[in-house]
């Protein structure tokens, strides 16, 4: 009977496992989490977690993973990979040996340089441990500074004004937002923090940061001070490869895999936030998502690359946050555009960006709500299928995207 391990237990790994069993796989399935929770999903935890104290929403219920045959190790943490034995050792001893391994061992919070963050009143968010500690902070009139204006820092500010705390957002860059979302686009997100009362200052760079007793004090390159009584730092991810390297894989921005997510190890495949592949919608270009759904649509991929079956990577990346009443969705990659075309009113619009062969290759939009998710779904099935559509129909409001895609 065939070993299959899984090291991660989170949203790809927990996917993975079940597809296992969905098609057909009649082996012992092992999967390794570190956190003592069953795998949950992580979108929540700057949204619900925070605001109303939700618990984990769980990929599945203990029942499922019981019926499924599945065992899942909780607060267990993998220490090495024996390659040559076939076998990963746990720190308490444990050694599972493997016939096919997966690592879906995703990624940490990227720390400032000799802050540590985790304890006190200085935090990161990336667990359900995280977010309640977070949210101890979050009342009326506490002053929370967040440092990082992407998607977690910017969701993060709006779930802390809806439970009525003061937020200060550090942004290092000239804008929010600068890694994937148009300026436009992030104009629009700033102005809308700006109206909850979220003092967004970019261009600041942080000079020193002290914990005391009772609260955190900033110090800025140009000696302003800022004092918080919670300091979150949001400045990025970085992949968890240290396993993977230490057993002599390829790393490259991630844990490096082919577009089948098979590691340099062939019996080792990686999938998630921990690895870098390469997308062939973008001339093979090796990038490394960090979302919900390619940890969902990599779960199931590993699952038929484990079991021998022959699909590879074909989805275009797409990304969404949600803050207030408003929803961002990005789908594809827009480096290399030279032009964008905008759809679309004041309050809901996307802009399609094209590259010089007049190819969408991505489309921004932003509205209230699901207003943009239609037409950025098409728009996506647009980029999947390599579609060079014309710029003055992406702009026309009467022109139904539906009857571009049958073009």
């Amino acid at each position: 009977m065939a070993n299959f391990v899984i090291v991660g237990a989170g949203e790809c790994g927990a996917r993975a496992a079940l597809a296992l069993r969905d098609r057909g796989f009649d082996g012992t399935i092992t999967l390794i989490g570190s956190e003592p929770h069953l795998p949950y999903e992580r979108p929540p935890l700057s949204k619900d977690a925070l605001v109303a104290g939700a618990g984990p929403k769980l990929v599945a219920e203990a029942e499922r993973y019981a019926a499924a045959g599945i065992d899942v190790l909780t607060g267990r943490i993998v220490e090495a990979i024996d390659r040559a034995d076939r076998s990963v050792r746990l720190f308490d001893g444990r050694v599972l040996r493997y016939d096919k391994l997966l690592l879906a061992t995703g990624a940490r919070p990227r720390a400032l340089p000799g802050m540590a963050c985790g304890e006190g009143r200085i935090r990161s968010l990336r667990s359900h441990g995280d977010a309640e500690a977070i949210r101890r902070h979050l009342r009326a009139g506490s002053r929370v500074v967040i440092l990082g204006g992407g998607f977690i820092g910017l969701e993060l500010a709006a779930s802390a004004r809806r439970l009525d705390a003061s937020v200060t957002l550090l942004e290092g860059l000239p804008r929010i937002l600068s890694r994937g979302v148009p300026m436009e686009i992030a104009e629009t997100v700033a102005a809308r923090h700006a109206a909850e009362g979220v003092d967004i200052r970019c261009n600041a760079r942080i000079e020193a940061v002290a914990e005391s007793a009772g609260e955190v004090r900033i110090v800025l390159a140009d000696g302003t001070l800022v004092v918080a009584d919670l300091l979150v730092v949001g400045i990025g991810a970085v992949p968890n490869v240290e396993l993977a390297e230490a057993a002599g894989l390829a790393v490259d921005n991630g844990i490096a895999v082919d577009a089948a997510l098979r590691t340099s190890d062939p019996d080792i495949f990686a999938a998630g936030d921990c690895c870098s592949f390469p997308l062939p919608l973008y001339g093979g270009r090796r990038v490394r998502l960090e979302s919900w759904r390619n940890a969902q649509e990599q779960g199931l991929l590993a699952a038929d690359a484990m079991l021998g079956g022959g699909e590879t990577i074909s989805a275009v990346p797409w990304f969404w946050s949600d803050q207030y009443d408003l929803t961002l969705q990005v789908a594809g990659l827009a480096d290399g555009a030279v032009a964008t075309v905008r759809r679309g009113t004041a309050e809901a619009f996307i802009l399609f960006h094209l590259d010089a062969e007049g190819r969408l290759i991505a489309a921004s939009g932003i509205g209230p709500g699901n207003a943009v998710a239609r037409d950025i779904r098409l728009a996506e099935m647009l980029i999947a299928a390599g579609a060079r559509p014309d710029p003055a129909a992406l702009a026309a409001p009467e022109t139904k995207l539906k009857t571009l895609l049958a073009a």
